[in-house]
């Protein structure tokens, strides 16, 4: 795909950087300062993206977002732990087998309808506790919102966070787009993310360059973070670059805007598209993502103009994602090819 300014739904990592967060670089781009993270400019960006979530939360910035997910495994499970997740969860099919391989986790997945884990459905891989012969469960591992764009109620997160406090488990929130959660939820970061303990926050799919964090919410858990994450290659140099990054997403909630804008824009397609016959919405449109089901020679007929993703060959189900810098006319345009090449 060449950089021809062509504008898709493939993915809200394919959107531009924020002005914002370009001119928040810029700023802190003179001198001299130490370098990662020992600077005072880093420390402060730090404590304020740990503030969205307690008062004893303790934030750790990072280059992405398989990289923010596999260091809060590796710092909380032992080498026999098994982590719980949905099956379609991207520690589960978008990693790489990074969880299995550079964390040494086992994956305990999960069959979830819109990609939601329950109570009931995380008791089910509880068993042989104690047991020498079998993968002990530690951590149940959330993605808020899930990979089908569904959301979390807080009721339900507060639910998951008893029930891993009542089992000794550890409740992780995969948060590659909390902020897209927090929005559509109308509620604050902390909230979006219920009772978790540890919290993958993610920036890159919402206007940042190439930033995510790693928040221990309880701080207990941070203990040896600084030599796992040097020893996992996710210790920036330059670090007040992405702090640079943060502090613009934090400040003035830039990062409410830009979410709640992406979320608008996905309602907006599946309102334009939800009748059109021969199209069909699988799945409830809650954040920036709507699923689908095209004919094939439609769907491949689309893609030479606009770039979207195939979700599930053999059903024919796609996605299109909707970002920030995703327009009203860009929303409208893409509707009307829809509905054109659908006849």
């Amino acid at each position: 795909m060449s950089l021809n300014g062509g504008r898709g739904f493939a993915s809200d990592n394919s959107a531009t950087i924020h002005p914002d967060v370009l001119a928040a670089i810029a700023r802190v781009n003179v001198g001299h300062t130490f370098g990662y993270g020992h600077d005072e400019y880093t420390g402060g960006v730090e404590r304020l993206v740990a503030a969205q979530f307690g008062q004893y939360a303790r934030a750790f910035l990072v280059f992405n977002g398989t990289g923010a997910n596999v260091l809060s495994l590796r710092a909380v499970c032992r080498p026999w732990d098994g982590v719980i997740c949905a099956t379609t969860a991207h520690l589960n099919v978008d990693e790489c087998g990074a969880p299995e391989h550079i964390a040494g986790v086992k994956l305990l997945t999960v069959e979830a309808e819109n990609g939601k884990l329950t109570p009931a459905l995380v008791r089910r891989r509880i068993d042989r506790l104690g047991d020498e012969h079998a993968v002990q469960p530690r951590v149940i591992s959330v993605s808020q919102c899930t990979e089908l764009g569904t959301l979390y109620t807080q009721d339900e997160m507060q639910g998951l966070g008893e029930f891993a406090r009542e089992h000794g488990l550890i409740l992780h929130v995969d948060g590659a787009r909390l902020a897209n959660a927090a929005a559509a939820l109308d509620v604050k970061l902390f909230a979006a993310a219920g009772d978790a303990d540890v919290v993958s926050f993610g920036g890159t799919k919402n206007g940042l360059l190439a930033a995510e964090a790693v928040v221990f919410v309880r701080s207990e858990l941070a203990d040896g973070f600084l030599y796992l994450r040097k020893q996992s290659l996710q210790l920036a140099s330059k670090m007040r670059f992405l702090a640079a990054q943060f502090e613009a997403l934090i400040r003035n909630q830039l990062w409410l805007q830009c979410a709640g804008h992406a979320n608008a824009m996905a309602a907006r397609l599946a309102v334009a598209l939800r009748d059109v016959p021969g199209l069909t919405i699988t799945r409830p449109v809650e954040t920036n993502a709507v699923f689908a089901v095209l004919p094939p020679a439609v769907t491949a007929s689309l893609q030479h103009d606009y770039p979207f993703y195939v979700w599930d060959e053999v059903a024919g189900e796609v996605r299109w994602m909707c970002s920030w810098d995703t327009t009203e006319e860009d929303v409208d345009q893409f509707a009307a090819a829809v509905r054109a090449a659908l006849g």
